[in-house]
C-alpha cells in the first residue's frame, strides 16, 4: 500500500506575546514533533480529547497552516521517499536536494501550493459556520471549479448538479441558500463542495459531530460510499471513540499535541495499551444496561501546551506513573501489528 501522506516532526506551534514591544514571550505547542503516515484509500482516525491539537494538526498537514518545523511529503513515489527520509542533508548535491524538496509541501510556494490543492480538501466541523449564507448552493458549490479553473459556464452548473446528486441532494437545492436546510443538508454542501474537484485527500475535521444521532448515521454511510466511488483517502478526526470505531481502519491517540499510541482499529479498540487510551475506551458508553465497565477516572487538568510537563506529557495524571516518566520522555516503538505506543511501561 503506497503512503499518500508522511509528518517527519512535524510542529505547529503558536507564539504569545507580551510587552510593549509584543515580543515574543512563550510559544503554544499545538503540534510537537507528530510522526505518522497515511496510506492511499484508507480512513486514517485521529481522536482525542478538546485541545490536544487534532484540528491543527489536519490544518498543517494540507497547509491551511504553516507548520513551524518539520516536513509533510505529499504523493510521493516509493523509491523517492527511502531517499527522502533517510536523507540527513550531507552528502547529497544541491540539485538533488532540490528535486527532494518539491514533495516536501511543507516548504512548497504559493503558486504550487494553490495547484496541489486540487488533491486535498477539508469539510468543517460546523456548515452553518463554513457557508456563506449570502451565497446559492449552486456557487458555494461550483466556486472551487472557477478558482481552480477546472470549468466555467454551464458545464460549472452541471458538475454542481451531479455532485449534489451524489452527496443525496438533487437539483431542487441548486437556488436555495443554507439557511433553507437542515444541519444534516448543509453538511452533504459542504461535502459536496470539498468534493466537486475531484480531490485524492480529505480532511473530516468532526464533520458529523453538529447533527444529531440519525443523520450521523446517514453521513457515515455517505462517508463510505464516496471513499469508495471516488477513491478518496480520508484523516478522519474527532473526539467521540464510536464513530471512530465505525469508519476507520487505523486510529492514532493525541494528548498535548503528541501521539501516544497507533494501531489497526480492531487492536486498538480491543487492546488499548497506554494508560491515556484505556481511560478514553472506557468512558465509551455501552448501549447494553446489563453491561458494566470500569470507568477510569482520570486526576487533574490536561497540562497547558505551553508549559507541558517534563518527560511523558500524560504522567501528571497516569495512576501508573513511575519514576522515569517524570525525566525522560518515551519514544514511539512498535510492539508488533503495527501497535504503536509511546509509554515506558511498554520497556518493563
Amino acid at each position: 500500500m503506497s503512503i499518500m501522506i508522511e509528518t517527519e516532526n512535524l510542529r505547529k506551534y503558536y507564539p504569545i506575546r507580551g510587552g510593549i514591544l509584543k515580543r515574543k514571550v512563550a510559544e503554544v505547542r499545538a503540534v510537537d514533533d507528530v510522526n505518522l503516515r497515511i496510506f492511499r484509500g484508507e480512513c486514517f482516525g485521529l481522536v482525542g480529547e478538546s485541545g490536544c491539537g487534532k484540528t491543527t494538526f489536519g490544518k498543517t498537514i494540507i497547509r491551511l497552516l504553516n507548520p513551524t518545523g518539520g516536513h509533510v511529503y505529499f504523493d510521493v513515489p516509493s523509491d523517492v521517499s527511502k531517499e527522502i527520509m533517510g536523507n540527513d542533508g550531507s552528502g547529497q548535491d544541491a540539485s538533488r536536494l532540490e528535486k527532494l524538496k518539491q514533495y516536501d509541501i511543507a516548504r512548497l510556494r504559493r503558486r504550487k501550493m494553490k495547484t496541489l490543492r486540487r488533491k486535498m480538501q477539508i469539510v468543517y466541523q460546523d456548515p452553518s459556520r463554513s457557508l456563506d449564507p449570502r451565497m446559492l448552493v449552486k456557487d458555494t458549490v461550483g466556486e472551487p471549479l472557477l478558482v481552480q479553473k477546472l470549468a466555467k459556464g454551464a458545464e460549472v452548473r452541471e458538475r454542481v448538479s451531479k455532485m449534489l446528486t451524489k452527496v443525496g441532494l438533487g437539483e431542487m437545492t441548486l437556488y436555495r441558500y443554507p439557511h433553507e436546510f437542515s444541519g444534516g443538508q448543509r453538511q452533504r454542501i459542504a461535502i459536496a463542495r470539498a468534493l466537486i474537484i475531484n480531490p485524492e485527500f480529505v480532511v473530516l475535521d468532526e464533520p458529523t459531530s453538529a447533527v444529531d444521532v440519525s443523520v450521523r448515521a446517514q453521513l457515515l454511510d455517505l462517508f463510505q460510499k464516496l471513499r469508495k466511488d471516488m477513491g478518496l483517502t480520508y484523516l478522519f478526526i474527532s473526539h467521540d471513540l464510536s464513530i471512530v470505531e465505525c469508519i476507520s481502519d487505523r486510529v492514532a491517540v493525541m494528548y498535548v499535541g503528541k501521539v501516544v499510541e497507533l494501531a489497526q482499529t480492531m487492536e486498538l479498540f480491543h487492546n488499548p495499551l497506554h494508560p491515556y487510551t484505556q481511560a478514553l475506551m472506557s468512558a465509551i458508553p455501552i448501549p447494553d444496561p446489563t453491561v458494566k465497565r470500569r470507568r477510569i477516572i482520570l486526576s487533574g487538568d490536561v497540562p497547558s501546551p505551553v508549559n507541558p510537563p517534563v518527560g511523558c506529557r500524560f504522567h501528571p495524571r497516569c495512576p501508573q506513573a513511575m519514576d522515569i516518566c517524570r525525566n525522560e520522555e518515551p519514544k514511539l516503538q512498535d510492539i508488533g501489528k503495527g501497535h504503536i505506543v509511546a509509554c515506558h511501561l511498554m520497556s518493563k
